[in-house]
């Protein structure tokens, strides 16, 4: 072990085996101490190219020529497709043909499997997992669904006499056949596409290769896959059966008893879209720019949200939703119906607005003026929201005794998931009706800033915990780690107000730690809200300003 390197073992020199590597040779891919350099080029051979370890594999390996053999090919004939070497460029052969620099091609070539593999990363196989988990969800509700039909055909049995017995259990044994069925259809495209998903994890690895070699030959021999891997599967359908009931009549017992429409199955070849998971990759600033300030007039910001700079809304400690422009002119209001103060706000893509209600337990969207309620709660009270990429709305809520708390997603006024405990069961979320601001990051995790726990919560689109963030020990941070706004921008950072700071936490989406926003005079700030261009919009806490603020180039 190296004295000064406790935690891994130093590269050590291939020919004496003991002193630290200080050069490398790259025609022979062979480290060298200082000392071992003259041995290893004594030899005849006159291709040696011996460069400091830290330049390793920057000098580019040709092809050597198969009819010179001590020549290299520099040259690619474009008429033959091979390479050549410049004593065969002057032969009959080539001499009219037109010859390219090879390290012209190389370096297409690498940038064209730098950009395949990032497609494959950020692109196809985020598309493929995001198949599979569908396709999985659907099977693990089928037992609960075939169930529920089953349980309403017992239900119906039960009503009539005995010598209905018969029927009942033959139907519902032709209902385990179609679950088979459909199980069995919907297993098959998964396989597939998990098929597909292993192709890209083996060529990955081939791709990272090439990356990293200097040998030309491989990038030359290696065809794309990414057609290949860009046409999506057809997209897979399989409707549940239905029940009808007829009405009991004994002489007419197995034609009235109900019938099972049988699971039907439609493939559509344009079903799935590809995802974009990242867009152009963006850099952080290290000096952020305080672009606007907008007065709201608001003694506290309860939440902030717009699709442009014309339509910024904004909810506060009063019945009115205000809409602002950029230049913090009130463009419009709206009234809560119950005249107290929503929790929260969000837009849909759609732009219609939707507010929590604390009071009457109800979420509520605003359209062309008139409000509609959507959800109305039992023994829950709604707190924050967010609009997801697929339209869903995520909403946090707590128990009416203060102890639980939970993520609920809805679709419409259908509820699809709740979210409140990890695989062992623990509570995810603090029980209290505390602030808990929600966001879904880009890559469709569900992230929840927990104010009360001191921690920031991050679960899979499934409800499986991903990571908590707990504060980053620095200077900046004199307080407890208090986080309160969340949201997240189109490279799936997570931004974080950290109210006693005075400062955002700047995540990236695996939960470390990247930077601070700590300019601007952001004194206490709270709700936050990412635009489509990336702007941030800060909410100061008992100052009714909003402020907007680049961060990102």
């Amino acid at each position: 072990m190296d004295p000064q390197k406790k935690a891994q073992d130093v590269v050590r020199c291939d020919l004496c085996k003991t002193a630290v590597v200080q050069m490398h040779c790259d025609f022979c891919d062979v480290n060298l101490c200082i000392t071992c350099i003259g041995k290893h080029v004594s030899d005849d051979y006159d291709k040696h190219k011996v460069v400091p370890f830290q330049q390793r594999k920057t000098t580019l390996i040709y092809p050597m020529c198969t009819i010179h053999p001590t020549k290299s090919c520099e040259l690619q004939c474009k008429e033959c497709n091979i390479p050549v070497c410049t004593i065969c460029a002057a032969t009959i052969q080539h001499k009219k043909h037109d010859l390219l620099l090879l390290t012209e091609i190389y370096d297409a070539m690498k940038k064209s499997i730098r950009n395949e593999t990032t497609e494959i990363e950020n692109n196809l196989l985020p598309t493929y997992e995001s198949l599979a988990i569908d396709i999985e969800t659907q099977m693990s509700s089928l037992d609960s669904d075939y169930g529920n039909l089953a349980d309403l055909v017992t239900k119906h049995g039960e009503d009539w006499h005995k010598e209905i017995d018969r029927i009942t259990e033959e139907m519902k044994n032709e209902i385990n056949e179609m679950k088979g069925k459909h199980k069995s259809i919907l297993k098959q495209h998964l396989d597939e596409i998990k098929q597909v998903q292993s192709l890209m994890d083996q060529t990955l690895p081939t791709l990272k290769k090439i990356e990293e070699s200097n040998k030309v030959i491989l990038a030359l021999e290696y065809t794309s896959k990414i057609k290949e891997f860009s046409k999506l599967p057809p997209k897979v359908q399989v409707s549940l059966p239905t029940f009808t009931t007829g009405n009991i009549n004994r002489e007419l017992l197995d034609k009235l008893f109900g019938s099972l429409a049988p699971i039907s199955i439609k493939r559509e070849e344009d079903g799935y879209r590809l995802k974009k998971m990242k867009a152009t990759a963006k850099e952080l600033l290290e000096v952020h720019e305080l672009i606007a300030s907008i007065n709201t007039g608001f003694k506290y910001i309860r939440g902030v949200t717009c699709l442009s700079e014309e339509e910024i809304w904004i909810c506060g400690n009063s019945s009115g939703l205000k809409c602002f422009n950029i230049e913090g002119s009130v463009k419009k209001t709206v009234k809560t119906k119950s005249g107290d103060y929503p929790y929260d706000i969000t837009l849909t893509d759609d732009g219609d607005l939707v507010y929590t209600d604390g009071t009457t337990r109800t979420v509520n969207k605003v359209r062309n003026g008139q409000i509609e309620e959507v959800i109305r709660l039992q023994n829950w009270i709604p707190k924050q929201l967010c609009v997801t990429s697929s339209g869903d709305l995520l909403i946090t809520m707590y128990s009416d005794d203060k102890t639980q708390s939970k993520v609920v997603r809805y679709s419409g006024s259908t509820e699809k998931e709740t979210i409140q405990f990890d695989n062992e069961g623990k509570p995810l979320y603090s029980g209290n009706s505390n602030t808990k601001y929600i966001s879904e990051n880009r890559n469709l995790d569900i992230c929840v800033a927990d104010y009360k726990a001191s921690a920031v919560v991050v679960v899979n689109q499934t409800g499986k915990l991903r990571f908590k963030y707990t504060g980053h020990s620095s200077t900046t941070e004199k307080e407890p780690f208090m986080p309160w706004g969340i949201t997240a921008d189109s490279q799936c950072h997570i931004l974080i107000s950290d109210k006693p700071n005075h400062c955002i936490h700047i995540l990236e989406e695996h939960g470390q730690f990247l930077q601070y926003i700590d300019n601007c005079n952001l004194k206490a700030p709270t709700c936050l809200f990412v635009d489509k261009s990336d702007n941030l919009f800060v909410a100061k806490h008992s100052s009714g300003n909003v402020k907007k603020i680049k961060y990102i180039n």
